[in-house]
């Protein structure tokens, strides 16, 4: 059944039971979020785990994280604009998608590890009272802001001429495309340079740190996007065909082994000329003075990065789902942690002072956390569903705004798209 813009509202909270179950959890977990957030305000930061030895904790940790997952969106969009790769093509817009929603998250992180919601304006160019150019933080609330504004400019275009059944103008689209893949190298980039340019944090003080970032954001997105873009193949009418998995895969098999390099050379160059920093990474690797709380998890991680790297070098593994879903799916997490709570103890544990204070996020954090990540999910649930629905025409302009849209059934005739089957 077609329907017009004004029944948009209908058409985002209309589904099955599968979706209303989706829509309620993550209600539910925003608003056991929301409470655990006003707890915070009252009570301030104090009821988190994060003390003066460790002041930046999951939220930021989750920040770090969610920017790469953001830039990894540009790996979809080079290869389906600049080389023209079909397959990609048909799903661009899922990537830039997951894209403008990782920003929406990676900025509330923001927000609440300030600990003042008030206080979010400075954090907004042209509004706040930015330390502008002097303060790298300045300069990554400018690129994130402007990653996410090109995002919904490139996103609402698109969909816009979708929905009135015209081809976007060239002219218009290639510059945005062009500017957008710079943009999302360089919000990455200037992520890292936060860590870098910290010259008391020897352990983050050093040039690697932004090829390594890019190295595992690359690796991260695509393993995110391909768990995502076989749920909306299964879930919904949009055609995905197994041949933009199969690209996805080998991007994220070369990132994770650049990023595995850059791993090793860190580690040997730190323990070969047993630099005044060395501390820190043994801490990883083999705890300090009996503290072990990140032994486990370090090696789990490396490991599950090394395993799945070995089975992506393989074209069978890459081309089996099941297999592939675990590799990207230990590839997530493995990067989330490495990412995270892993760098942060780098350049925390020993604090400059000697202490070693480990740091446990408290269940108001996790809460807190997950809440972020609903908001976030639902933010893409909801693009998602209105691009199915103008892809597949079940929302379209008023007769006479453009030309009939095609079927998506008809447009996949003579093509070899392949279901997502193992």
């Amino acid at each position: 059944m077609k329907t017009r813009g004004s029944n948009l509202p209908n058409l985002l909270f209309t589904g099955g039971a599968g979706y209303y179950l989706w829509l309620a959890f993550l209600g539910a977990t925003v608003a056991a979020g929301a409470l655990a957030y006003i707890l915070q305000i009252r009570h301030g930061l104090i009821i988190t785990g994060m003390r003066d030895p460790f002041p930046w904790g999951l939220y930021i940790a989750n920040f770090t994280f969610l920017v790469g997952i953001a830039a990894a969106a540009v790996l979809v969009v080079i290869p389906s604009y600049l080389y023209h790769y079909q397959p990609l093509k048909e799903v661009c817009l899922i990537g830039e998608f997951l894209s403008a929603s990782s920003i929406v998250m990676a900025l509330l992180f923001v927000v609440i590890d300030l600990g003042r919601p008030d206080r979010f304006w400075h954090i907004i160019p042209g509004f706040g009272l930015l330390h502008f150019p002097q303060s790298a933080m300045a300069w990554d609330c400018l690129v994130l802001w402007g990653y996410l504004v090109l995002n919904l400019l490139l996103c609402g275009y698109i969909l816009r001429c979708k929905y009135q059944s015209r081809q976007p103008s060239t002219a218009l689209l290639m510059p945005l495309i062009y500017l957008s893949i710079l943009w999302a190298i360089s919000i990455h980039t200037v992520t890292a340079f936060i860590y870098s340019s910290l010259s008391s944090h020897p352990t983050w003080h050093q040039a690697i740190m932004m090829p390594r970032f890019l190295a595992s954001a690359f690796s991260s997105g695509p393993a995110f996007l391909i768990l995502i873009l076989q749920i909306i193949g299964r879930c919904t009418r949009w055609p995905v065909e197994k041949k933009a998995l199969h690209k996805l895969a080998e991007i994220m098999t070369i990132a994770l082994f650049f990023n595995l390099f850059m791993l090793g050379a860190e580690i040997l160059v730190e323990t070969y000329a047993a630099a005044h920093h060395l501390t820190h990474r043994l801490y990883l690797l083999f705890g300090l003075q009996g503290h072990t709380a990140l032994v486990a998890p370090t090696w789990l991680a490396i490991g599950a990065q090394v395993c799945a790297l070995i089975l992506l070098l393989f074209p069978k593994a890459r081309h089996n789902l099941k297999l592939l879903n675990l590799c990207c799916t230990s590839i997530f997490v493995s990067i989330w942690f490495e990412k995270g709570i892993g760098l942060l103890a780098l350049g925390f544990i020993p604090s400059s002072s000697g202490e070693i204070f480990e740091y446990h996020p408290t269940l108001a954090e996790i809460i807190i956390t997950a809440a972020i990540w609903a908001i976030g999910l639902l933010i893409f649930t909801l693009l998602v569903k209105l691009a199915v629905a103008v892809e597949t025409g079940a929302l379209q302009a008023a007769h006479g705004q453009g030309e009939q849209p095609k079927s998506r059934e008809s447009e996949q005739i003579g093509q070899e798209a392949k279901p997502l089957s193992g």
